[in-house]
Formats: structure tokens, sequence, C-alpha cells
């Protein structure tokens, strides 16, 4: 799997490995999720990786093991 997954894009097995990315700023020293229509083409790109992984993952299971994971809200988690 691994292997598959990095052939299409390493970023979507780093997504795999360490949770999605979610871009962030900085507001009076706190870290604060951006809201999505702020996002930069780079950072959609990023973010798209977890969305591609959850696909990749989900395609390859049989129907008992999709139920088990589908609750799941990103690809590290499944």
């Amino acid at each position: 799997m691994k292997i598959f997954v990095e052939s299409l894009d390493k970023g979507i097995w780093d997504a795999i490995e360490n949770d999605p990315f979610i871009p962030k700023f900085e507001k009076e020293g706190v870290s604060i999720e951006k809201p999505w229509f702020q996002w930069t083409d780079a950072e959609n790109k990023k973010a798209k990786f977890d969305w591609i992984s959850q696909n990749i993952i989900t395609s390859a299971l049989n129907s008992d093991e999709f139920f088990r994971i589908s609750q799941c809200a990103s690809a590290k988690e499944m």
C-alpha cells in the first residue's frame, strides 16, 4: 500500500502517517485555523492529500471493514 500511495504523491503518504494538514495563522500568539476560503492554492493542495488518502483506503476495503472505519475523521485514524 505504501509504495502505491507514494507513487501517486509522497504528500498523500505523509497525510496518512502525520494527520491532515490544516492551514493556520498566528493571531496574538495563538495558532488559529484559517477559514477554507482563505487557503492558498498550495495549502489547498496539501489539505487535499488527506481526502485522497481516505478515498484510497476506503476503496481497498470490503464492506465490513469499510463500515468499521467509516466514522474516522482522518486517514491516520483509519
